[in-house]
């Protein structure tokens, strides 16, 4: 018999007390939990969400992570002149970056971060579990030649066990990228992925929406969504 599910006010609860606590790296970051994105979540984790709604929807609580994710960036300072011939004092990017999805998944949140970086390069990593080893393998990877000398948005919806995640860290560190300055951006993880995943690579910045309560037997995230890939792109 599984155990109850708690109500999501208390899982956010845990979670900001165990990042009080420090249970998770420093650069674990989780997305405001406002009302609008909590609206956003309600929307696509309904079993009855129509497939458009399904996208309208997600493409909307992608924007707002990458937004924020972007706030992690490193920034320098940069005045400029005003319409009415007054300096302001503010700031700008102070390197260049690129954006890599997870395929294919991950290849949902390529839109939200081309509407906010104009002409971003955006490279991608496919991974599946190996039948025999039933660990994560490098399938094909295809990414920026100069990755190394940019910061990287690593791009997957989902978090779970958080093998993925870290097969693909891999990549990009060997590929001449600093952990660093990777940014792994995610809509919904779990306490064991995150876990996983900071304790692998602490200087990984880990930018979330939300936080689930735990994974199933069957390694499925609870209460979770589904296979986001499926319901954006369609059963392949």
């Amino acid at each position: 018999h599984s155990p109850a599910l708690r109500p999501l006010h208390e899982v956010c609860t845990c979670i900001a007390a165990a990042m009080a606590d420090n249970k998770y790296a420093s650069s674990f970051h989780l997305l405001p939990p406002t009302n609008q994105v909590k609206g956003l979540n309600t929307i696509i984790r309904d079993v009855n969400c129509p497939r458009p709604d399904f996208i309208f929807y997600s493409d909307r609580l992608i924007r707002l992570l990458i937004e924020y994710a972007l706030s992690f960036l490193p920034f320098t300072p940069k005045t400029v002149l005003t319409p009415t011939n007054e300096k302001y004092e503010g700031v700008a990017f102070s390197s260049k970056i690129c954006g890599v999805s997870i395929v294919r998944a991950g290849e949902s949140m390529e839109n939200g971060l081309r509407e906010v970086c104009r002409g971003v390069r955006i490279g991608k990593i496919l991974i599946q579990r190996d039948e025999t080893t039933h660990q994560p393998k490098l399938f094909y990877s295809k990414l920026p030649k100069d990755i190394k000398d940019r910061h990287v948005l690593l791009l997957d919806p989902m978090l779970a066990t958080g093998g993925s995640a870290i097969r693909a860290i891999q990549v990009l560190l060997d590929n001449g990228v600093a952990e660093e300055r990777i940014y792994f951006v995610n809509l919904i993880g779990c306490p064991e992925g995150i876990e996983a995943l900071t304790a692998a690579f602490p200087q990984v910045h880990v930018i979330c929406a939300e936080v689930d309560e735990r994974l199933n037997e069957n390694k499925y995230i609870l209460p979770g969504i589904g296979d986001f890939g499926d319901k954006y792109f369609g059963a392949p």
